[in-house]
């Protein structure tokens, strides 16, 4: 469930270390199928469990975007206005397995200020884990709070 905010954060008020408010998501194979109709990502590895283990996945995966989208409303729901979000990158780094089971895979995401930079942004560094394994690195956003 999405945090909600009553103000965005401000610049002045905001240190380097403020850690963002903790978020875990929960990937169901239902989420990939939607997931795939309003990207138009409809590789078998998304969806076949026999296609994915045989090119030697572990099982059905998250789409990479997905998993990338998800970590970013950490970001977005802090910022309250995802306007203010001026860059948005990471690499993947591990695939995020989705079980055919009713309890999916969890997606934990946590966030911290790691710089301020000039202009009333700040850099926030996002950690994504799966299994307590990292499957984003470098993820980063940029973030104007004026």
């Amino acid at each position: 469930m999405a945090q909600t905010y009553d103000s965005a954060p401000v610049f002045d008020e905001i240190e380097v270390g403020h850690e963002l408010p903790a978020q875990t998501f929960t990937i169901r194979r239902a989420d990939l199928v939607r997931y795939a109709g309003a990207s138009g990502d409809f590789n078998v590895i998304h969806w076949n469990q026999r296609v994915a283990t045989s090119v030697g996945l572990p099982d059905v995966i998250a789409h990479g975007m997905f998993t990338m989208a998800l970590a970013a409303r950490v970001v977005t729901d802090w910022a309250v206005d995802p306007g203010r979000v001026q860059e948005y990158g990471v690499r993947f780094t591990r695939p995020v397995p989705v079980p055919d089971d009713d309890q999916g895979a969890l997606l934990e995401v946590t966030g911290k200020v790691a710089a301020k930079l000039d202009d009333g942004m700040v850099r926030v560094d996002l950690t994504a884990t799966h299994a307590g394994a990292k499957v984003l690195g470098r993820a980063q956003a940029v973030v104007a709070l004026g």
